[in-house]
């Protein structure tokens, strides 16, 4: 038993040691447990800790946390996954793990040899359409920088944080208030992840797109019983989860054609902007900005205008990060950001993105999202050829966008560099004005937000999917083709690595209790 049944939270500041308050607030304990951690920096003159401890009394110890799953009895055929990133992973693992073996298609290849392939387009401007910084092994997941949080209330996020550390995340992500792995260590995760599974019972196809969901109609009821892949391989099932990412749209046309019901989705589009780091923590941490404890400041900015009910927000936040050029097609340029787990680059950078309202926007057009973010990264394409690049990123100075005038870049952290555009072009003119009020908004909550040393990056569209394919609430299969279940990102039912991989679980779990 505990010593105190309760967990303690504590308030401490930055020079504090908690082992040390401890030994005041329960005097002869032995040992302790960090259930939460976080920074509060809401008096930006005065940060500090907060946690929540479990503290044993003498002789006690905190117990391994163990999450563990039962086997089943599983008689159906292999049930078949499609896509590698969060969402496909972690419905791998958890079909393995149940004792189920299944098959995972994925269209790019595994980890080393995609991130060569995406090494190769950064510095050589050479892309390849199946291995870039959307498709391949660990998904568009993989180069997000590794960001753990979630705003969805899910009973499996123990399990995937659980998981997680399982295969070499950072035991600090089970407890952290942001928990953060980092684009280089789960590059060492993912590969781990893989090597279980194909122990395990799973076969997994790398370099294998799937080109066709085969269905049959029995009294006008439609079912899948199969996939057929780009080499015209056949693979039969009656379960498949469709975990493609946001960006196989090659898919979504495909799945239109056999009549899969699919949705218009609300999303936002934006630009990703980039400040110096030290500025970002000046502002946050002002006389702590360089305390050792705090590390990289980060930030989480919103603002919802009421004259036009459209809302304005930061998204995917990288302290320390880079901004990267994530291209999956020759004429269109598309922007994220990434940090390491150090997080210890020059640059601090997040999406500033505003909501597009589907219905209101493109009507009853279920591919006006996606007509619309085509439109936007092909425009940002034609900028950086206008200024004779190839693979850089069109980037503009903060106060040079506001102004709507031409200028020179700054400094940035892409590692394809970038060449100087005028975004405020790129942009419909209401998207622009949306961006420049909230922008202007976010500069009143953290003074020195528009700053000369601040730059603009395009395009950020790919923040969510702009179309749902579209399942039933109870059986969670697809309302028009029984056995197939849209799941993650990709399908429009999440939006990053936690409720992803989440997502995944919640379908593999339906599939067998049903």
């Amino acid at each position: 038993m505990p010593y105190q049944k309760k967990p303690h939270t504590l308030k401490i500041g930055l020079d504090a040691d908690l082992a040390e308050e401890l030994k005041w607030l329960v005097p002869g304990y032995s040992s302790y447990r960090i259930l939460k951690k976080s920074v509060d920096a809401r008096n930006r003159h005065n940060p500090h800790f907060m946690y929540s401890v479990e503290v044993y009394g003498p002789g006690e110890s905190p117990q391994e946390r163990k999450i563990t799953v039962e086997k089943v009895n599983y008689q159906g055929p292999k049930p078949i996954i499609i896509g590698s990133g969060p969402a496909g992973l972690f419905s791998a693992l958890r079909f393995v793990e149940r004792g189920v073996p299944c098959r995972l298609f994925e269209r790019g290849s595994d980890s080393v040899t995609r991130m060569k392939a995406i090494n190769r387009f950064w510095r050589y401007g050479e892309l390849n359409p199946q291995n870039n910084v959307c498709f391949g092994e660990g998904g568009a997941g993989l180069y997000s920088d590794g960001k753990l949080i979630s705003r969805i209330k899910s009973p499996y996020i123990p399990y995937v944080m659980n998981r997680l550390v399982k295969f070499g995340a950072p035991e600090e992500i089970e407890y952290l208030a942001n928990p953060h792995v980092g684009s280089d260590r789960i590059r060492r995760v993912i590969p781990k992840i893989r090597e279980f599974l194909l122990a395990n019972g799973c076969e997994i196809f790398f370099d294998t797109q799937i080109t066709q969901i085969l269905t049959t109609t029995i009294s006008a009821k439609k079912s899948v019983i199969g996939v057929k892949t780009l080499n015209n391989e056949t693979f039969h099932t009656d379960k498949i989860i469709l975990a493609t990412g946001h960006s196989a749209e090659d898919m979504f046309y495909h799945l239109a054609e056999i009549d899969v019901a699919i949705e218009g989705k609300s999303f936002a589009v934006g630009l990703r902007i980039e400040h110096p780091q030290k500025l970002i923590n000046q502002i946050q941490y002002r006389e702590a900005a360089e305390h050792p404890k705090l590390g990289a400041a980060n930030y989480r900015l919103a603002y919802h205008n009421k004259k036009t009910d459209i809302g304005i927000y930061s998204f995917c936040m990288c302290p320390g990060g880079y901004v990267l050029s994530c291209n999956t097609e020759e004429n269109r340029v598309v922007c994220n950001g990434m940090s390491n787990y150090s997080r210890n680059s020059q640059f601090a950078n997040a999406a500033i993105v505003v909501s597009v309202d589907h219905e209101k926007t493109f009507g009853s057009n279920i591919w006006g999202g996606l007509n619309f973010r085509r439109e936007l990264e092909e425009k940002a394409m034609s900028q950086v050829r206008v200024a004779h690049g190839t693979n850089e990123i069109p980037a503009q100075r903060l106060i040079d966008f506001l102004a709507k005038r031409a200028g020179q870049t700054l400094p940035s952290s892409s590692p394809s560099g970038v060449k100087a555009a005028n975004l405020h072009e790129l942009l419909p003119e209401n998207i622009f004005q949306e961006l420049k009020s909230g922008i202007e908004k976010f500069d009143s909550n953290m003074h020195g937000f528009i700053s000369d040393q601040a730059q603009l990056h395009g395009v950020e569209s790919r923040t969510s999917c702009p179309i749902r394919i579209t399942r039933d609430k109870e059986t969670l299969q697809s309302i028009t083709h029984e056995g197939l279940y849209p799941c993650g990102e990709g399908a429009g039912y999440a939006g990053g690595i936690t409720s992803a991989a989440c997502d995944g679980i919640k379908v593999v779990e339906k599939i067998l209790n049903c």
